[in-house]
């Protein structure tokens, strides 16, 4: 399934129009109860600001999309308020359309990142162990991965898809080399070594 997340301005005026498209995506309580109002207030009241659609069939394919204010985007990006977007945004992800350029605000969240990730690792790790780390915080407290999600979906996550992260983390990684926070060996493969200074 792909995923896909839009950014809107007013997401009142969003759901309000995509009802009248494709009431079929929503909740039928949702549509009948209390409409766009109702969507707008469970996603900022209840969730974390974003209102998905599983379980979508568009032209043979199966994907879902959330919906979320493109202010409280920035806001998780920046500051990590909820950090559900921003732990998605850590993970390899393809932005279509960039009216904000989310891509260079997403450096602040990718640096914060791996900060996050070296005070939870070892003097002496591997580039694979690093991306994990990574890939884990979001993770992290979720309750579904106790019982519900795949015990390995943190490895799989990266073993599939280790070159984007590589390139997704290439520069932040050498700007701390740069600082001599880490000493890197070749990067781009999973068993390069990497280690930090923890003194």
């Amino acid at each position: 399934m792909v995923d896909y997340i839009l950014g809107v301005s007013d997401p009142l005026q969003w759901h309000n129009e995509n009802l009248k498209m494709n009431k079929d995506h929503y909740a039928s309580w949702m549509a009948h109860l209390g409409g766009a109002k109702l969507v707008t207030q469970v996603a900022d009241k209840v969730g974390v600001g974003v209102h998905f659609h599983p379980f979508v069939t568009y032209n043979g394919r199966l994907f879902k999309y959330g919906v979320v204010r493109m202010n409280d985007l920035v806001e998780d990006i920046l500051q990590w308020k909820k950090f559900y977007l921003s732990g998605r945004l850590q993970k390899p992800v393809r932005v279509v359309v960039d009216n904000l350029d989310i891509n260079n605000l997403n450096y602040v969240n990718l640096q914060a990142a791996v900060s996050a990730a070296l005070l939870l690792l070892p003097a002496k790790f591997t580039e694979a162990d690093l991306y994990a780390k990574i890939c884990s915080l979001s993770y992290m407290g979720d309750v579904r991965m106790l019982f519900a999600e795949d015990r390995n979906k943190v490895k799989t996550i990266v073993t599939g898809q280790f070159d984007l992260f590589a390139s997704m983390y290439k520069h932040t990684l050498e700007g701390y080399a740069a600082k001599d926070v880490l000493k890197l060996s070749s990067l781009k493969r999973p068993s390069a070594p990497i280690s930090q200074d923890q003194e």
